[in-house]
């Protein structure tokens, strides 16, 4: 059975693996922690599959016609439908779909997250979304700077901490991952989230006078991270020596963060290796009883 993976997901408070069904439409998820992930890449490297889109409600579509992906992880037919397409500039058009009305014109929080390798970004979640965005993200501290009225305007503060404050409003996955396989002081990640934080506290205090009184109000409020990630952080990490995207895998995941695992794999129990899922997005698998299959000269890494 051939597979699409839409990515990784936190939507009840732990990590789930999306994937749809290329024979049937059928969008199915699997728990990405404590299981193991044995599966096996179907295509040459580079090849991705559309992933579909959302539905209004936020509900996963599959793509009617399995195509190929043109724009990302879409075919073109599926971006032209899909009603989140223009959620990240709303703020910068008069036009407000219907179906995007209910999306954007919420409460919508703005928030600095860390990540492990220490680079600190700004961005936005709505208010059902609070803890689960930086969740996602694979956040390592994070703390919110402010609620704004809805998306329109929380994406206008978004872009004065990127102008003024010069925060970073995307990080690559990779990074992300990389991040984890270093030594962790999470105490100077805390110190530097909340200096980012105050900086934008700052710059949000001297957007007052643009805005109105009930556009948005400042707020010092830390995000709360997933429980049981404490091994993430202790111990040794090894980048994992294969590309998650492409051949057969066998990973026994300890924890998640983000996108990000850490795994035990058959040939090597006792060693811990950091795998970006992410890379899996758009790629089409089969599960089956594969083991990861290590490089010859894996003794050089330790």
């Amino acid at each position: 059975m051939a597979l699409v993976v839409r990515g990784v997901g936190w939507p009840r408070g732990e990590p789930l693996l999306g994937v749809t069904d290329t024979d049937t439409g059928e969008v199915t998820s699997r728990p990405v922690l404590s299981s193991a992930l044995r599966y096996r890449a179907l295509d040459a490297p580079g090849v991705l599959w559309c992933i579909g889109r959302r539905a209004e409600d936020g509900r996963p579509v599959a793509c009617p016609n399995s195509a190929r992906a043109t724009s990302g992880a879409h075919c073109d037919a599926c971006m032209a439908v899909d009603p989140y397409r223009f959620v990240h500039i709303v703020h910068r058009q008069d036009f407000l779909s219907k179906g995007l009305e209910s999306v954007v014109m919420q409460p919508h929080w703005l928030y600095v997250a860390t990540f492990a390798d220490g680079t600190d970004k700004v961005g936005t979640a709505a208010d059902p979304r609070k803890w689960g965005r930086l969740t996602e993200q694979g956040a390592v501290v994070g703390r919110y700077v402010a609620r704004a009225v809805d998306g329109r305007v929380v994406r206008h503060l978004e872009d004065a901490m990127t102008d003024t404050a010069g925060l970073r409003q995307a990080v690559r996955a990779a990074a992300k991952a990389a991040g984890l396989t270093r030594p962790i002081d999470l105490a100077r990640l805390d110190r530097s989230n909340a200096d980012a934080a105050t900086l934008a506290r700052e710059v949000l205090a001297d957007l007052g006078p643009d805005f109105s009184d009930d556009d948005f109000r400042v707020v010092d409020e830390q995000w709360e991270p997933p429980a049981g990630r404490e091994a993430a952080f202790t111990g040794r990490r090894t980048a994992y020596p294969l590309d998650t995207a492409v051949g057969a895998h066998g990973l026994t995941v300890q924890w998640c963060i983000g996108s990000a695992v850490g795994a035990t794999v058959a040939e090597d129990p006792d060693a811990v290796y950091v795998a970006d899922l992410a890379r899996l997005r758009g790629r089409r698998i089969e599960w089956g009883e594969f083991d990861t299959a290590l490089p010859a000269m894996q003794e050089a890494l330790f």
